[in-house]
């Protein structure tokens, strides 16, 4: 069977508007199953893995099992930061019942404002300025009765205490009049000793007096603070005292609030303006605005959160996932306080479920590394990266960490999977859970119905026309092209949305209603004639004969073989000409392509398999006197696979028994060295490109490919090939070993070993044998011819 179709009066419904959208995971139970023991398992290392291959709906069914309301995994709490006025570079974290942060940031803005408005109005209060006032008086009245006493006590001597604009100074005096220089120098010595003593004297009195003057003012300093003090504690008390009464069941808030409530009594002067006045109440709030040391810094608001949060963050950087530090320049400096701490990834999935690509992860510098370190700890740390790699020379904020409960799912391939469980031995044990997609889903009447539901389910999701059964028929019979097997239908949601958004472009194009059978074929077309440039150049090469490929006629040693091209998502097939050479010697098989550093390990082994085959069969009791080359004509890149060993070994029998292939056929296959036929990849794509050839050229309904039995299931081929070969004027042979596929390309019976370990004549391993007993024979002549030489030049 070249195509296996998808038989559209089997299908029960007119067209997917009369389905029900799939609700299933069609074909991924087991992934469900892993998934769902990941999210319900409380214990630690228990985080998910969710293997797939690019579009095969990784994404859509994590966003569904997600979606379905998951309790959280710890009770709900909203995450604040608040300053530390103890150690301000170490913020404080507070965790309060879902929906109170915002009212608790709220509250403390209010008290902020309240007391911008009430401290100001407590201190223009007529007992406030009474008691300033007796304090000034006070003070006044102590530095003047010092002063005083001082001068009578000087007046007694005979000198006078002088008030002057730079301080005080002593005059002697005579009669209560002060004495001028020339009246003080006609004074008697000794009389002027004596009052330059007593002057002495007074001079370090009133110095006494000076020095106290600073100690005065700061007592009296003091005694204004310890007035402001309690005069703002009245106002003070009773706003902290309402807070308080508010949050009776907080002990950290209650914490907080006693902290904050001592730092403005201790700074109360910062709510005072200089004029004495007090801030306008509609100025009250911006003005709050500025006191960030008393605000409160909502990381994480759960207010509306009634089931557990799911993250999905597209660039797990460094910083978006365990939150960053900001900083604001002030007269060329850069400053930051806890009211600049900003929440990642980590803490808005805190208590549910954060979802991340493992290849973002892994590229993105220090991301890998600081999820399993969170982890591990179980904690959120907010910290720079200058911090985290010891760089930092200056004094940084140390936020306080944040107890996490937390589960990660990871998405990638299965490659990359098995590469982290090989090389990270940490991997294993944070991500116990791997949740294994299927990529396709055995072909059934069951599972072609749930298919057709997935459809409407994909039609629904993007507003997309309703399909026919026959379009429905058609979709299932590509998607189980695309995966190269008769028997399953693709998974790759990816695949299938663009397949039907396509078919859907051109319904609409034509002014269609429903999406038509022929819409889908020309949709497949559509995408392929995009991208098909390539494929008709290498074409256009081999039908001008830039590219030597025979479609007809019999060459010896020449074998016309398949290749596949991978280009992205497209592959192509194209023929390749495969030649050999034989002669005497004793070198075996040399791979032209190994040795010119073309071919790959696979291909490589696969000609090593070759020259074990060879010797298994035709010298297993003799010299194998044979050296071989095998070689991609006109190939000028890498070579690799083994797809193309049943060509090669077919051109080495050629060569060594003269008989020639013919070259209206082509073939693909490996083959082990027992003389099996192997399946390959890419089978439908290799028929069609040398079909493409062929008919380009003209069917002469003898051209044909020859591929492995095993790769009948995978066959899926063009309809016009399908045609062709329906009206014999292309064939398909399938052969299970390399005697089947010599008979056909040789056209020559192989021949069956005798009892006498031979084989007759006239047949493909007669001929053979005849080649290698000829080489064997000569060989041995020409070691005699050459052992005689030397024992003659002895003599």
């Amino acid at each position: 069977m070249l195509y296996r179709r998808c038989p559209a009066e089997s299908l029960n419904f007119e067209t997917t508007e009369q389905l029900e959208p799939l609700e299933d995971h069609l074909g991924q139970d087991r992934a469900v199953e892993a998934l769902r023991f990941g999210m319900d398992i409380r214990h630690d290392g228990y985080n998910m893995f969710l293997l797939g291959s690019a579009g095969v709906g990784k994404h859509e069914l994590l966003q569904e099992m997600l979606d379905e309301g998951l309790k959280p995994l710890s009770t709900p709490v909203d995450w604040c930061y608040v300053n530390n006025f103890d150690e301000p570079h170490k913020p404080i974290i507070l965790a309060l019942p879902a929906g109170i942060g915002k009212i608790f940031r709220e509250d403390m803005l209010h008290a902020v404002e309240d007391l911008l408005v009430s401290i100001p109005a407590a201190f223009q209060s007529d007992e406030y300025q009474r008691q300033v006032q007796e304090m000034a008086e006070k003070y006044t009245r102590r530095e003047q009765d010092a002063f005083r006493t001082l001068g009578e006590k000087a007046k007694e001597q005979g000198v006078a205490l002088i008030q002057t604009p730079n301080g005080y100074t002593l005059a002697p005096t005579r009669d209560d009049k002060i004495l001028s220089p020339p009246d003080f120098e006609a004074l008697p010595d000794d009389e002027q000793k004596k009052i330059l003593a007593v002057i002495d004297d007074l001079k370090d009195e009133l110095k006494a007096i000076v020095r106290q003057l600073p100690q005065w003012v700061k007592e009296g300093r003091e005694q204004m603070r310890t007035l402001n003090q309690d005069f703002s504690k009245l106002v003070i008390d009773q706003l902290f005292k309402d807070l308080r009464n508010k949050y009776p069941t907080l002990p950290a808030v209650q914490a907080f609030l006693a902290s904050v409530q001592q730092n403005v009594i201790e700074n109360v002067e910062a709510f005072k303006q200089a004029s004495g006045e007090g801030v306008p109440e509609d100025m009250a709030h911006a003005k709050a605005q500025e006191f960030r040391q008393y605000s409160v810094n909502v990381l994480v608001d759960n207010a509306e959160r009634t089931r557990a949060p799911v993250v999905y963050e597209d660039n797990p950087s460094f910083i978006n996932l365990i939150g960053r530090i900001e900083h604001i320049a002030q007269y060329g400096t850069l400053l930051t306080d806890f009211s600049l701490i900003k929440p990642g990834a980590f803490h808005q999935a805190n208590g549910g479920y954060l979802v991340l690509d493992a290849v973002k992860v892994l590229t993105n510098p220090f991301a890998w590394d600081t999820l399993k370190r969170v982890l591990k700890a179980r904690e959120i740390r907010i910290q720079s990266l200058e911090q985290m790699l010891s760089f930092a020379s200056t004094t940084q904020l140390e936020p306080e960490p944040i107890p996490l409960i937390i589960k990660v799912i990871l998405t990638g391939d299965r490659y990359l999977y098995y590469l982290l469980q090989q090389f990270d031995p940490e991997f294993g044990q944070l991500f116990k859970v791997a949740a294994d997609m299927s990529e396709d889903v055995t072909t059934s009447q069951d599972s072609i119905s749930l298919f057709a539901r997935l459809i409407k389910t994909l039609q629904i999701r993007h507003g997309l026309l309703p399909l026919h059964r026959d379009a429905v028929a058609r979709v299932v019979e590509q998607c189980s092209r695309s995966i190269e097997d008769a028997n399953k239908i693709s998974l790759h949601v990816g695949y299938l949305t663009d397949l039907l958004q396509e078919s859907d472009y051109l319904a609409r194009k034509k002014n269609a209603e429903i999406i038509a059978a022929a819409d889908v074929r020309n949709a497949v077309a559509a995408s392929i004639y995009r991208v098909d440039q390539l494929r008709e150049q290498s074409h256009e090469y081999i039908l001008r004969d830039i590219q030597l490929v025979d479609t007809d006629g019999a060459r010896v040693a020449q074998v016309n073989g398949l290749a596949v091209y991978q280009l992205g998502n497209y592959s192509f097939g194209k023929p390749a000409r495969i030649t050999a050479t034989t002669r005497l010697g004793s070198g075996g098989v040399i791979d032209i392509e190994r040795e010119a550093k073309l071919g790959g390990n696979i291909h490589s082994k696969g000609v090593m398999i070759i020259s074990s085959f060879l010797a298994s069969r035709y010298a297993a009791d003799r010299p194998l006197s044979l050296s071989a080359t095998v070689a991609f004509e006109q190939s000028y890149g890498g070579v690799d696979g083994d797809s193309a060993s049943v060509a090669e070994l077919t051109a080495l029998i050629s060569s060594l028994s003269g008989l020639p292939v013919r070259q209206h056929f082509a073939v693909t296959g490996s083959v082990n060295q027992h003389g099996q036929v192997q399946a390959i990849g890419g089978v439908n794509e290799k028929i069609e490109g040398f079909f493409d050839i062929c008919k380009a050229r003209g069917l002469t309904g003898q051209q044909g490919v020859i591929i492995p039995a095993a790769n009948k299931a995978h066959l899926m081929l063009r309809d016009d090939v399908v045609e062709a070969a329906a009206q014999q004027r292309f064939h398909v042979y399938s052969v299970d070993t390399i005697d089947q596929a010599l008979a056909l390309l040789l056209d020559a019976p192989v021949g069956e070993k005798a009892a006498d370990d031979t084989y007759p004549a006239e047949t493909i391993n007669g001929k053979v044998m005849a080649r290698l007993d000829d080489w064997n024979t000569k060989r041995k002549q020409f070691a005699a011819d050459d052992s005689g030489n030397e024992g003659d030049s002895d003599d």
